[in-house]
């Protein structure tokens, strides 16, 4: 960012082939009772199952289960079979809690994949922790869960040392977006919205920040209410702004309605957001106007990398009805991660789980490290993935299965 900090592309994309320990390579044996018949460990998956943003949550949970009918099917945890519990937080904090809970209840879970949403995140992160229960996330970008509410203040420290994500964070998403749209895009002038929420709101502030840093004006703001679909007021109010950019920070029921009906007011501006916008329901809600639209999201295309072909192929063969959508992948990998674990805590104790097993995984958690679908996955001393790769897409047609297209992928290097 500034002008020192030009995008850094990646030169090629992520190498290597999806291998036997942790990447989809396995046979697909469809309901994996081939697995040793002895302990059952659930990795239980929090996500919104239901409601306006259930076909992210869909696809987190099919990929989770993708990831343990693999591992039973090679009897990968000897003596050991996976299982998945999924509970629907249909996007609210205060289901993700009570899900937290009943995670917690049932001794057999030794690990959780999700939530989807930051906000959610929140409220589970000291029930799981104080039980001793590691969380991965495929999908959580909001810094503070993983280096404290002062993370932008010089003081980084890590809240829960049960928390862990395979996606990066808007402390780097954010200032992604702004560098790309200033710097290649050439957009001078932003009006910024977002919906108050603890994921729009942060991400919203980490891309305003980076682009005035960079010389962009912002010539508004305004804060919507999720709840409702009527934006005309706010559609007036960037018509009238000049804006040549409209950022939103929030998710796709409201971008949708949002671009359309700002374009229909007479704006020119493109609306960009973050990967709470990145999914095929975006361009149903938004329709042509949505064309020219754009969305950042965690890592590079999956259909693009070589990593992924197996899961993607796996993944179809499952028959799911549901698309795995913009963290399919991540939650592939999320799950795997929590598998490596128990795998490590098992051969360490003479092939059996250990009555302190739950917090043997968390110790365990620190050190994986495999090549997964996605990339190489392990992480950093916060819980933060090491993979810190960004893609910037555009809409280009009005068919959701086609019409996102990768234009850029790189990394935020820092500005000066």
């Amino acid at each position: 960012m500034r002008q020192r900090s030009l995008i850094a592309i990646t030169a090629a994309l992520t190498a290597g082939a999806l291998t036997l320990t942790a990447c989809g390579s396995r046979d697909d044996k469809d309901d994996g009772d081939e697995a040793g018949a002895g302990t059952t460990v659930v990795i239980g998956v929090d996500a919104p199952l239901t409601g306006e943003l259930s076909a992210l949550g869909l696809g987190i949970r099919n990929s989770v289960d993708l990831a343990t009918k693999q591992a039973n099917a090679k009897n990968y945890v000897d003596g050991v079979k996976f299982k998945i519990e999924a509970l629907d937080d249909q996007g609210q904090p205060s289901s993700g809690q009570t899900n937290a809970t009943k995670l917690v209840a049932d001794k057999s879970v030794l690990g959780a994949v999700g939530p989807l949403n930051s906000s959610v995140a929140e409220s589970m992160q000291k029930v799981f922790d104080d039980a001793k229960l590691v969380q991965v996330s495929p999908a959580n970008t909001n810094p503070a869960l993983t280096q404290g509410a002062d993370w932008n203040g010089g003081k980084k420290e890590r809240p829960y040392k049960s928390y862990f994500r395979t996606a990066t964070t808007d402390a780097i998403q954010g200032p992604f977006a702004a560098q790309y749209l200033y710097n290649t895009a050439k957009k001078k002038k932003v009006f910024v919205v977002d919906d108050k929420k603890t994921y729009g709101a942060g991400l919203a502030a980490t891309f305003k920040d980076e682009f005035t840093k960079l010389g962009g004006k912002v010539v508004g703001t305004e804060h919507i209410n999720p709840d409702t679909k009527d934006f005309g007021a706010v559609a007036t109010k960037i018509r009238n702004s000049d804006a040549d950019l409209v950022y939103y920070g929030g998710e796709y029921p409201q971008a949708g309605p949002l671009s359309k009906q700002m374009k229909q007011a007479g704006s020119k501006a493109p609306l960009v957001g973050g990967d709470g916008i990145y999914s095929a329901d975006f361009i149903k809600l938004s329709g042509k106007q949505g064309i020219g639209d754009y969305a950042t999201s965690v890592g590079q295309p999956v259909e693009e990398l070589p990593s992924a072909k197996e899961f993607i192929a796996n993944y179809k063969k499952a028959g799911f009805k549901e698309a795995y959508e913009a963290y399919g992948g991540y939650s592939y990998d999320s799950a795997w991660a929590i598998i490596e674990a128990v795998k490590k805590v098992v051969d360490d104790n003479d092939g059996k789980l250990p009555d302190d097993a739950r917090a043997k995984v968390i110790d365990a958690m620190k050190d994986v490290s495999f090549d997964g679908v996605t990339g190489k996955v392990s992480f950093d001393e916060y819980g933060d993935a090491t993979n810190k790769q960004l893609t910037v897409y555009q809409v280009k047609s009005t068919d959701p299965k086609t019409g996102w297209k990768p234009v850029e992928s790189g990394t935020y290097t820092g500005t000066n």
